[in-house]
């Protein structure tokens, strides 16, 4: 299996604002995003369809995006809804996906020691 690793620069994430500034910026996500975790999981069940221009990052069919998360503590204590939202819909666009036959394409690669309390 083909993985590509895209660094998510977190420390710059403080609010949904951020949250979604950051992940449009770093995987091109279209001028159309809706800023919303709907419209996150729509863009990232497609990265491995460079035809849908849902993202400028891609894989090709068959690969998997990680989304490489440095320093996850610290995302945890300054934005946990947003640490918990990006967890369960990674783990959901996963869900969808294989739901309708098709490999998984989405993973987090979580840098560091990890406290989910």
């Amino acid at each position: 299996m083909d993985a590509k690793i895209v660094n998510i620069p977190v420390e710059k994430i403080t609010d949904w604002a951020s949250f979604h500034a950051v992940f449009k910026q770093t995987l091109g996500l279209p001028s159309f995003y809706g800023c919303n975790m709907n419209a996150w999981i729509d863009c990232m069940t497609s990265v491995d369809s460079a035809e849908d221009r849902m993202s400028t990052v891609t894989v090709e069919p068959g690969g998997l995006l990680v989304l490489q998360i440095d320093d996850p503590c610290s995302l945890r204590k300054r934005c946990p809804e947003q640490d918990d939202a990006l967890i369960e819909c990674t783990a959901f666009v996963n869900y969808r996906r294989t739901e309708i036959g098709e490999k998984p394409v989405l993973a987090l690669l979580l840098d560091g020691w990890y406290d989910r309390s």
